[in-house]
Parts: structure tokens; C-alpha cells; sequence
């Protein structure tokens, strides 16, 4: 345990560094354009990269021992910041920030991708946690594996404003690249007890058909995974919209602040599931909570008051950290340790590829159809006693019609057969995580 939390303390460090700089990009970005579709190619690019990569994340978990793993991303990480470092020194911001040239597009890509390189040290943690905890332990773990992602979310929302705000970007990106080489330095010192992975001759770089074979081991696992990706299909529409509404209402200054306070909801719903666990179906707890989800996201701009937005953002991220401890609970109990990592990099490929399609089709519509709508005067006359009075009524529409229909999809999942068959599975799973090494090969 004291291992794990090293681990922890240490990917918390990497997360806050990469969430740091990716909002601050973000805002930066807005505040220099002034354009939603820009702040859309961001989120949905970051997703993107996200969903193309999560296989080869997982492939190279199994296939290395953990720490190894870590210290290859952190590098590459690292590495990225440094050149987006360079670029930013070498180009003025004109041409950083316009999206018709080439430069806009090098520079955003090389820091998102420095960004999402650190997602397979998020793999690595999800498996060290069935490694180094014990069976009945994994959802309190989770639970803080969940804090911890509030805590770098509510340290970077805040200090990510403020950066861009009072420092400008070139100094915000000295602070990553600095934060990144102290995380790396740290990470180094860190010894965690694995056996060498077992590794079959000739195996494919990305093994997608391990992949498959193990989620297809475990009846109802992929209608699970299915569920999430439709859960982040509706989930990038927040993605793409979120920044652009709160600087609707806040300076980005205090739109940083407001959203690190309310995302301490994070590190509450961590704290809770790492205090009180899932109960006895993870699944349904799971469920129950993606629908009060969506009914937050389609109330929490119904006006345009800043503490409603507030308030709705807080109790969204509180619940947050229990559905992700869900699923990954349920996958170290059910799928076999050696595979755990490719099942985990392709529920993140697979649910990551459902956001940035939404982020690539929401922005665009609510820039140039949505907002304008809502801003005139039949979409006032039609829709007004509904949504109000503002300036960002329509992104309020858009959230709206997306949080109904989360509501409406988790209700109907508990009347699939799906739902009862991982649920069945989930309770009949042995306690025991698998062994490795020499053991395992002698066990086969």
C-alpha cells in the first residue's frame, strides 16, 4: 500500500502538470480567438489522440513492467512540452492562435499529444491497483484514484486562469515543462514488486485481438464498455461547450477559480467512494448516477445565473469519480491481471473515440446555427420561457437536449440483458487476483 500511494502521489503531480497546461491552452486559445469551433478542435483533438493511442497505452502496459511504463510516458511528455517550448519562442502568437495556418495546428498537437502520452500512466495506475491492493480494496482505491483527479482538476482550473491571465503562455509553459522534469525525477526513485510480464513471441505492437478475446471472456463486459462510450458520446458536447459558456459569464481569471472550486466535487465523490465503496452492484450504482448526471447537465444552465452553473459543475464532479471507480472496478475484478491493461487502453480508445465526434459536430452546429437561433428574436420567442434570458442560451439548449437523453439511455440500460449478465458475473468473480511470473506459467 505504501507503494501505491507513492505511485498516486506521483501520478497526481504528472496529472496536475498535464491538466495545467492543457486548460490553459484551451483558454489562451479562446481568449485570443474569441471562437467556439476553436476551443471544439482542441477538446476533440485531445480525445481523438485519446482513442487512437489507448491501445498501443495498454499493449505496452502488459507487455512491460508498470514502472517502466510510467517513466516512458513522463519522458515523452517531457519531451513534448520542451518542443512546444521551442515553437512558442521561435513563432509570434499571430500565428500560433490562426487556425487558417500551419502553426496553429503544430503547436496545439505537439502539447495535446505531450498531454495524452501521460493517459498511459493512468492505465499503468488502474493496474497497479490490482497488483498492490487487495480484491475487496479496489473500489476505495479507485475511489481515490478519483481525488486525486479531483485535485488536479481543481489546482489546474485555478492556477491555469490565473497563468494565462497574469503570466501569459510562455511563462505557463516553462512551469509544465519544469513541474514535468520534477514528476520524471521523482518517478525514478520509486521501486514497484512485479515480476516481468510474460511476452508472446512475435506478438503483434498493438494486440487488439488479446484485446477482444479477453472483453468477449466475460459475458455482458462489452455491453459495459458500449454503455461509457455512449455516456462520453453525450459527454463531449460539455467538452466542447464548458469553457466557452463559464467565459460567457466570468473573466478568465475567475472562471479558472470558479471552475477549481467546484471541482473539489471531485475530490469529495473520490473521497465518499474511497470511505463507503460501490455497494454490492458497482453496476448499478453506476447507472444510477449517469441519470442523475444528465438531469445536472440539462438543469445546471436552464437560466443564466452564475451560481446555478456553479453549483450544477460541483455536483457533477462529485459524482463523477464513482462512475469511472465503477467500471474500473468491475474490470480488475473480472478480467485477468495479464490482460488488464489492453482491456483498460481499449475501453479508453473505444469510449475516447465517441467524444471528439461529438465535440467535431457540436461546435461548428451551436457556432453557426444553435447560438445564432437562440440569439434571435423567434428562437427567444419560441424557446424563451424555457431557457431564459442571456447570451449563451443557445449552448444552454444544447446542454439541455443532451442531459435528457443521458437520462434516458441509463434508465432503459437497467432493462437489458446485458446489465443482469455483468452484474451476475460480477458477483460470482473469484476474490483472488491471478498470479504472475513463474507461477503464472506453471499455473497455464
Amino acid at each position: 500500500m505504501r507503494t501505491f500511494y507513492q505511485v498516486l502521489a506521483n501520478t497526481a503531480v504528472a496529472n496536475v502538470t498535464t491538466s495545467y497546461l492543457w486548460f490553459a491552452l484551451t483558454f489562451w486559445v479562446y481568449l485570443e480567438t474569441r471562437s467556439v469551433l476553436a476551443t471544439g478542435i482542441i477538446g476533440g483533438a485531445y480525445m481523438l489522440f485519446v482513442a487512437l493511442l489507448g491501445m498501443v497505452f495498454g499493449t505496452i502496459v502488459d507487455r512491460h513492467r508498470k514502472h517502466q511504463a510510467m517513466v516512458v510516458a513522463s519522458l515523452t511528455t517531457l519531451i513534448a512540452f520542451g518542443i512546444g517550448g521551442v515553437l512558442y519562442l521561435l513563432q509570434p502568437e499571430r500565428a500560433l492562435v490562426d487556425l487558417g495556418g500551419p502553426w496553429f495546428w503544430l503547436f496545439s498537437g505537439i502539447i495535446l499529444f505531450g498531454g495524452v502520452i501521460e493517459n498511459m500512466r493512468n492505465i499503468a495506475l488502474s493496474t497497479t491497483v490490482t497488483l498492490l491492493v487487495p480484491v475487496e480494496r479496489h473500489a476505495n482505491a479507485n475511489g481515490l484514484v478519483g481525488s486525486v483527479t479531483g485535485i488536479a482538476f481543481a489546482v489546474t482550473s485555478v492556477f491555469s486562469g490565473l497563468s494565462v491571465g497574469l503570466l501569459g503562455m510562455g511563462w505557463t509553459l516553462l512551469i509544465a515543462i519544469v513541474l514535468t522534469a520534477a514528476a520524471l525525477g521523482h518517478l525514478l526513485l520509486i521501486r514497484i514488486p512485479e515480476e516481468p510480464p510474460q511476452v508472446e513471441a512475435r506478438a503483434p505492437l498493438v494486440d487488439l485481438r488479446g484485446a477482444v478475446a479477453a472483453i468477449r471472456m466475460v459475458p455482458g463486459l462489452f455491453a459495459l464498455l458500449l454503455f461509457s462510450t455512449f455516456n462520453n458520446l453525450i459527454g463531449g458536447t460539455y467538452l466542447a461547450l464548458m469553457d466557452p459558456y463559464g467565459l460567457q459569464l466570468f473573466a478568465v481569471e475567475w472562471w479558472g477559480v470558479v471552475l477549481g472550486i467546484a471541482s473539489t466535487g471531485f475530490i469529495v465523490g473520490g473521497l465518499i467512494v474511497a470511505r463507503f465503496g460501490l455497494g454490492r452492484n458497482p453496476i448499478r450504482t453506476m447507472l444510477l448516477l449517469v441519470a442523475a448526471m444528465g438531469l445536472l447537465g440539462a438543469l445546471f444552465t436552464i437560466r443564466e445565473w452564475w451560481w446555478l452553473y456553479a453549483v450544477g459543475i460541483w455536483l457533477y464532479m462529485a459524482i463523477f469519480p464513482a462512475v469511472e471507480a465503477a467500471e474500473q472496478t468491475v474490470i480488475q475484478k473480472v478480467v485477468p491481471y495479464r490482460t488488464q491493461g489492453r482491456v483498460f487502453g481499449f475501453a479508453q480508445a473505444f469510449e475516447s473515440a465517441a467524444a471528439p465526434i461529438t465535440a467535431f459536430l457540436i461546435a461548428p452546429l451551436a457556432e453557426y446555427l444553435i447560438i445564432p437561433y437562440m440569439d434571435s428574436t423567434a428562437g427567444q420567442a419560441a424557446l424563451g420561457w424555457l431557457l431564459g434570458e442571456g447570451s449563451a442560451r443557445g449552448i444552454a439548449l444544447v446542454f439541455l437536449i443532451a442531459g435528457l437523453v443521458m437520462t434516458v439511455v441509463a434508465g432503459l440500460a437497467f432493462l437489458t440483458r446485458s446489465y443482469r449478465r455483468i452484474s451476475a458475473q460480477y458477483r460470482t468473480a473469484p476474490a483472488e487476483r491471478e498470479p504472475e511470473g513463474e507461477e503464472a506459467t506453471a499455473t497455464a
